[in-house]
């Protein structure tokens, strides 16, 4: 539980995955300014740091993040401050790109609500696992606040009509409409949540991590081309891929029917 002492992002790494938790359950995990400063240095440490594979974010208590800190933005707005506003805006969209970015893929433990910006964390995993009792909202419309940089995120996770809906109507989904949508991959029970999003972390990082770093490089450049430019793209990507010594020699393990090779970390790979 945060107080002024505790820091606002939890990190406890273990078996090549780095557990990263927003950490101001009483405040529902709005991502404050201070919030989003720590869990940016948090992303930028991860950028470099090799020996995690596969990154887990979560949030501490009864949510995953309720959004911005519309207490502390309205502190902003009513001293006229609109550089602070435009600051915090962008430092929220400043942690999705970081997301994206980072070369570990994230996996979204979604244990309870997300709602405007907190959904739009969610949307900006690579991967997102929600507990069967989470719900998900991009709410600002009922505070007369149209969620638009949520809703960038949100459209690129799900279909127009659905992210649409979302942003119109501020409703609530559950967590299995969540699923049916494509905001997120896997509904489960709260029981085992850790557990199934602990499995598939472990699973991930049991892969190459040159061959994850690359993939997901590809798969962000190439969604946002035509189809003639993003298969132009994906072939210099295999190209490239085939090219990797953890690519050779696991072709070569399975072409001689042997155990696949123990895969290099990042920084150990070469590209002949």
């Amino acid at each position: 539980m945060n107080t002024d002492t505790e820091p606002y992002v939890l990190r406890d790494d273990k078996d090549q995955i780095a557990w990263l938790t927003l950490n101001r359950p009483k405040q529902m995990n709005a991502l404050s300014r201070e919030v989003l400063s720590a869990l940016s240095s948090e992303l930028d440490n991860l950028v470099t740091d090799t020996k995690i594979r596969v990154v887990v974010l979560s949030g501490a208590g009864v949510a995953f993040s309720a959004g911005h800190d519309l207490k502390q933005m309205m502190e902003f707005a009513d001293t006229g401050n609109e550089t602070e506003i435009e600051n915090a805006i962008s430092a929220c969209t400043d942690i999705m790109l970081k997301i994206q970015r980072l070369p570990q893929p994230v996996i979204a433990s979604v244990g309870g609500t997300a709602t405007a910006a907190g959904c739009q964390l969610v949307a900006a995993c690579d991967i997102a696992i929600a507990g069967s009792h989470a719900r998900f909202a991009t709410s600002g419309i009922n505070l007369g606040l149209f969620c638009s940089t949520p809703l960038v995120q949100l459209s690129r996770s799900v279909g127009k009509s659905a992210a649409l809906e979302m942003a119109f109507t501020g409703r609530f989904i559950s967590a299995e409409d969540a699923l049916r949508i494509g905001l997120v991959s896997r509904c489960v029970g709260p029981e085992v949540l850790n557990a199934e999003v602990e499995n598939i972390a472990l699973e991930i990082a049991s892969k190459s991590p040159s061959a994850i770093k690359l993939g997901k490089e590809l798969f962000y450049k190439q969604r946002e081309l035509g189809i003639d430019a993003a298969y132009a793209l994906a072939v210099q990507t295999m190209n490239k891929n085939i090219q990797f010594d953890d690519a050779r020699e696991g072709i070569k393990a399975f072409v001689e029917k042997k155990a696949p090779p123990t895969w290099r970390n990042i920084e150990e790979k070469s590209e002949k």
